[in-house]
Order: C-alpha cells, then structure tokens, then sequence
C-alpha cells in the first residue's frame, strides 16, 4: 500500500511540476537548485537537476519564465523568474484545476493571494489536502 502511494505522490507531481516551479517562481525569483530543494523539502519528492533544468529551459523557450545571471556571489547563478505570460498560464492552470475538481465532486481550489506560507501555494494546498486523503484511500 505504501509503494502505491508514493507511485501516485510521484506520479501526479510529475504531471504538475511545471505548475509547481512556477507557482514557487510566482513569490520570488530563485535559481535551479532553490527550485530543487524546495520541492523535496515541500513534496518530499527528488527531482534532479536533469529533470529541473530542462523543464527550465522549456519553460523559458515558451515565454513563461525569464533568467538573468546574478553575479553578486562567489559563484554565478541564474536565476529564474515569472513572466506575465507565466503568470497568465498559472491562472489559466488554476482555472482549470477547479473546473477539474467541481467536475469530480469537490469544492476546488480558492484564488487566492500566492505569497509564500509554509512553503506550499495557497491555490495548491487543498488540491494537495485532496492528494493526501486519496492516498489513504488506496
């Protein structure tokens, strides 16, 4: 039961993770390895830099994040941040994951603002509420 559970825990971030990397980019700017310790210290959850760094990239190609390097430290680092376009697709997500939910039989997820508190999104901690009851289900 426990393997099934962590199997669908991986499978359904898998399947958000580009909504999760920019809804923690939508409170702050953050370079790859942020993103990559958030993400297992909130979801408990390794993605590496194989799988980060790419989505990255795509994420930029597409217009939804922008990188500058910031040279302030010993070591440059890019970092990442939200674009309005990427803005507009994370609501249009959220959007759509309550249209989602209401279609399942749940109450969906409030819009709400995405300041940065116990380092999961507001818009996503009922979703994620959702995920961990289901998990005991199985």
């Amino acid at each position: 039961m426990g393997n099934n559970s962590r199997e669908v825990q991986t499978k359904l971030m898998k399947g958000l993770l580009d909504l999760i990397v920019l809804q923690f980019l939508s409170s702050q700017p953050m370079h790859g390895y942020q993103i990559i310790t958030k993400i297992r210290r909130t979801f408990g959850v390794y993605f590496g830099p194989s799988t980060i760094y790419p989505l990255l990239g795509t994420l930029e190609k597409k217009g939804y994040v922008k990188s500058e390097w910031n040279m302030d430290n010993e070591r440059p680092r890019k970092v990442y941040k939200l674009t309005t376009e990427g803005q507009n697709l994370l609501n249009f997500t959220e959007d759509s994951l309550n249209f989602i939910c209401r279609k399942i039989g749940t109450p969906g997820l409030p819009k709400g603002d995405l300041s940065e508190e116990n380092t999961i999104q507001p818009a996503l901690r009922p979703f994620l509420k959702k995920i961990e009851h289901s998990k005991s289900l199985i």
